[in-house]
């Protein structure tokens, strides 16, 4: 059941995305552009959601050891800034920066260009995003 709450929770998402426009590389990237021809509308977007998401949030930040569908929730990692966060922070905004794509868009538009409506580059796109992300695990793995 978790796993179906998971899928459809995704789907609600990338839909969310797709029609928001917020899969555009240029809608993003004129965003970006604060000194240019600036397009507010993510801004507007990322408001509108959060509009959404704080009354629910409020009503569930009181701890828990269980989400609402029962699974066991992991504690919360320890509130420090080290080397690690910082890296991958500065890694994901350089990305997001130069092309426009951050991870759950890249999905988005991965299921876009399936349907062969979207940017064919896309999966190559979500190809290295997958590389870098098995590579960390055995970069981590052989540090520890």
């Amino acid at each position: 059941m978790s796993n179906l709450i998971s899928l459809l929770s995704g789907l609600l998402f990338g839909l969310g995305l797709v029609v928001s426009g917020m899969v555009d590389p240029a809608r993003v990237m004129g965003f970006l552009d604060l000194f240019g021809q600036w397009d507010p509308s993510l801004a507007f977007v990322m408001g509108g959601a959060l509009l959404v998401f704080a009354p629910g949030y409020a009503w569930l930040v009181k701890p828990r050891r269980q989400s609402l569908s029962g699974m066991q929730l992991p504690a919360p990692p320890a509130g420090r800034v080290d080397a690690r966060l910082v890296g991958g922070a500065a890694l994901f905004g350089v990305g997001w920066g130069l092309l426009g794509i951050c991870p759950g868009p890249g999905l988005a538009l991965l299921g876009v260009t399936m349907l062969g409506t979207e940017q064919p580059l896309i999966a190559l796109f979500v190809l290295a995003m997958a590389v870098g992300l098995l590579g960390v695990d055995r970069l981590l793995a052989a540090g520890a």
